[in-house]
């Protein structure tokens, strides 16, 4: 082929010339290679410097040392916590990345590339500069290039322009990196790879690729906030006391003031986040599904609503042509099947099904061809005719959109579309296709229908199964799909679909009426849906307040898999869909779509849960050393006391109740219902320790002989309001919840009830006046909770109220 200079691909030439092996080895050694650091997780090195060099293992650090430093190594068992906290982390989040690479590398998507000794596909990073890449409908274009040979080819760059129409492009059309093709195929040659393609660049001006957010890393970040601002003066004021105002014995000084800031640290916060989270990576991955960004998690526990698309993911994979009337005597009508079906560079699955029906019948001279789109619906055709006319086009698509209403064979093909078959009309007419670029919907008029072609599609066996868990967790279905609305209909019904019978035809809905809107709200299936129109549906449930999660796997699903909260594709689906989604479906199940959910709710439900443990904790630490700072008394408690609750009042049953079954949907709000939650434990809490003590030293004595007793005093009140804590959140109970909690008392009783346990740990309480102080306190302790809470919730409400008056005034004004 003659070089082909284009004045728009600016003074480029065109040429069709395949790069030799050795051309391919030498721009990989001069680093012209589509290489882009691209990972799914952080490197190992990452892993480990993330997790051990923290902020909360530097402060226990340094109060490590400092209790080193008193020669009470027993009271220095904290800092465990650091190894801890960094070696859990790191394995989980080790075994996550593990799984996500392998997942990751099943969902790439190859590349076909021509060179000299032919065509092959290619990992995309092994394509290099000059490279003729062939691509087709559903691919996603991988690097920039400017495009040799084209078949009825339109790009979509939506995702990275906006435009929402696809353009057509013909050879000599600048191709950008990151928008996909729309319909037809091409054969393009690499102009730009790598770091260098637009994709490439717009990612790392972060122009148009958001970076997903989490309202709950949010939600901890303001938690941790709040608690930074807090530490600060009362750190302050607890160094003043224990150090200056006990300065005759700064050994005992020292583990008061470590025993006092330790556990205003909620140290496990952090770290449960992100096990709970790297746990959830691991199970999804176990069923083969690819998370491909974290916070999807997140979002997942709060989806209220799925919309799905039909074929492909309600109904099987493949189909196959069940029957074609010929409704004329037209021996040719194998050939134009054959004909329409292999001018498509990458068939969908409808063509796929006539391909394998005509198998190797001869096919039609085609002269021009308009390959299928999921906008206009049809494809088509252009031949020499064998009568009068010059030329014959024949057009394969919709009925609905090829014969006018009222039309016999539509009425035919609409019965048989209600019973949930697919069907597809073949037409013909003696003229020529229209320009492509013309205004209308491109098709010739006076289509004479020839054939109707009629695909069998099976419903998954699994999806019945699938709608109905959504049914029961009240979450809403939406079958939103491109094909005749009463196979939509059916094929809903027969899903189990609240109200699927009765799908609405999207054609007489208009995105900018104002009743769009309700009508979305309202039904529950829709067919001859556009790409635009499932945006604009997505758009339209989210302002209503809704989640949406929205599967598909075909190229006309990608706009609303982008713009909807979760995107989630089928590993099957179009290499375009699977790289604007943040799951994917690797096995291709629709079943696995209720266990997806249901890990996301699991995982934000019980981090919500363990937030409330390790704030109580640091609340009531903050108070205390508050109480104990202004009144100049000594710190009841010693380090040591300190780990020991912190063991089994809330790190321990904490790892567990992270990774218990949880299938509330979450809800905004995060942040104030956990603080609801902890703010009234913490004081009920630290009033209990705090009173307890005050009242035993003036029972018991202040002196050196009881300052272990009334120490212990102080601690058995708080373990009581902390367990009290832990029944609460551990709440609705399951029997391992109940052998848990039991199993976290009966080991404290132990600590502090053995000869061994009570001396190592410091706890004496002999003395029956201690314990009844102590169960009084922490009797006391648990009704202060209660009214606090009562009280929080009572001003909550009424500044609340208060601010919807004021909302409500300035809305009539």
């Amino acid at each position: 082929m003659a070089d082909r200079i284009y004045p728009g691909a600016g003074g480029i030439t065109t040429a069709r010339a395949p790069l030799t092996a050795a051309e391919v080895a030498e721009r990989r050694a001069r680093g012209d290679a589509n290489v882009i650091e691209s990972r799914t997780s952080r490197s190992f090195g990452e892993i480990f410097r993330a997790n051990a060099f923290t902020r909360v293992n530097g402060i226990y650090l340094v109060m490590f040392l400092l209790i080193l430093g008193t020669g009470y190594f027993i009271d220095g068992l904290f800092g465990l916590l650091i190894i801890v906290n960094s070696v859990v982390g790191m394995v989980q989040e080790v075994r996550a990345k593990r799984m996500l690479d392998r997942l990751a590398l099943l969902s790439k998507a190859p590349a076909r590339v021509e060179r000299a000794d032919g065509v092959s596909e290619v990992d995309v990073e092994e394509l290099v500069q000059d490279d003729i890449v062939l691509v087709a409908a559903g691919d996603q274009i991988p690097v920039d290039g400017i495009v040799l040979d084209a078949t009825g080819f339109e790009v979509d760059e939506s995702l990275l322009t906006g435009e929402s129409e696809p353009v057509l492009a013909g050879p000599g059309y600048e191709l950008k990196s990151g928008s996909f093709v729309a319909a037809g195929s091409a054969a393009f040659r690499a102009t730009a790879v790598g770091e260098h393609a637009y994709a490439a660049r717009l990612a790392k001006e972060a122009s148009e690729f958001r970076k997903p957010t989490s309202q709950l890393r949010a939600g901890i970040d303001q938690i941790l906030k709040y608690v930074t601002w807090a530490l600060i003066p009362v750190g302050v004021l607890t160094i003043v006391n224990q150090i200056w105002g006990h300065a005759e014995d700064w050994r005992n000084a020292v583990r008061g003031l470590v025993a006092a800031l330790v556990p205003m640290v909620p140290e496990g916060l952090v770290l449960m986040t992100s096990v709970a989270m790297a746990v959830g990576v691991i199970r999804l991955g176990r069923r083969n599904c690819l998370v491909q960004d974290l916070p999807a998690i997140e979002q997942l526990a709060r989806v209220d609503v799925v919309c799905t698309d039909k074929t492909g993911t309600l109904t099987e994979d493949g189909m196959r042509v069940g029957a074609v009337e010929r409704l004329a005597d037209d021996a040719r009508i194998d050939a134009a099947l054959a004909a329409i079906g292999r001018a498509e560079g990458k068939p969908n699955a409808s063509m796929a099904a006539i391909l394998e029906y005509v198998g190797d019948a001869p096919a039609l001279t085609v002269q021009t061809s308009v390959a299928f789109s999921s906008a206009r619906k049809w494809a088509a055709v252009q031949c020499p005719a064998t009568g009068a006319a010059a030329v014959e086009s024949w057009v394969l698509g919709a009925p609905d959109v090829l014969l006018p209403e009222g039309d016999a064979v539509r009425t035919r093909s609409d019965a048989l579309a209600a019973e949930g078959l697919r069907v597809l009309a073949l037409t013909r007419v003696d003229a020529a296709l229209p320009d492509p670029e013309a205004s209308g919907d491109g098709l010739p008029a006076g289509l004479v229908p020839t054939a109707l072609v009629i695909l069998d599609q099976r419903l998954r066996a699994e999806a019945s199964g699938a709608i109905a868990y959504f049914a029961q967790q009240d979450v809403g279905i939406k079958v939103i799909s491109g094909d005749n609305a009463a196979a939509v209909g059916a094929i809903a019904a027969e899903a189990g679909v609240p109200n699927g019978r009765d799908a609405v035809d999207a054609r007489t809905l208009d995105p900018d009426s104002a009743h769009f809107d309700a009508e979305v709200r309202a039904r529950t299936a829709f067919g001859r849906v556009t790409p635009t129109q499932k945006r604009a549906m997505v758009h339209a449930l989210q302002g209503d307040g809704r989640v949406v999660a929205m599967t598909g796997d075909g190229v006309n699903d990608v706009l609303a898999l982008k713009d909807a909260d979760v995107g989630v594709a089928m590993g099957s689906g179009s290499p375009a869909a699977r790289a604007v989604s943040r799951i994917v479906l690797l096995d291709n199940s629709f079943a696995t779509l209720p266990h997806v959910v249901a890990e996301g709710r699991r995982v934000i439900g019980n981090i919500e849960r363990v937030a409330t443990l390790f704030l109580t904790k640091t609340l009531y630490s903050i108070l205390l050393a508050l109480l104990v700072a202004v009144t100049a008394v000594p710190f009841p408690f010693f380090p040591r006391h300190v780990t020991l609750i912190a063991w089994f009042t809330i790190g321990i049953p904490a790892f567990f109740l992270a990774l218990a079954p949880n299938t509330a949907r979450a809800q905004d709000g995060f942040v104030r219902r956990v603080l609801d939650a902890a703010v009234p434990g913490g004081i009920g809490a630290a009033l209990a320790s705090y009173g307890a003590y005050l009242t035993a030293r003036a029972v018991l004595g202040t002196g050196h002989d009881t300052a272990k007793l009334t120490s212990s005093t102080a601690f058995l009140a708080l373990v009581i309001v902390a367990f009290f804590v832990l029944i609460t959140v551990a709440r609705p109970f399951r029997p391992w919840k109940i052998a848990l909690v039991g199993a976290m008392i009966g080991g404290m009783l132990v600590a502090i009830l053995t000869p061994l346990g009570s001396r190592i740990f410091d706890v004496d309480l002999h003395d029956a006046r201690a314990v009844l102080i102590a169960c009084a306190f922490g009797a006391a302790g648990i009704g202060v909770r209660y009214a606090a809470r009562a009280l929080l919730r009572a001003v909550y409400g009424a500044v609340t109220r208060r601010r919807q008056r004021r909302e409500a005034v300035a809305g009539q004004q």
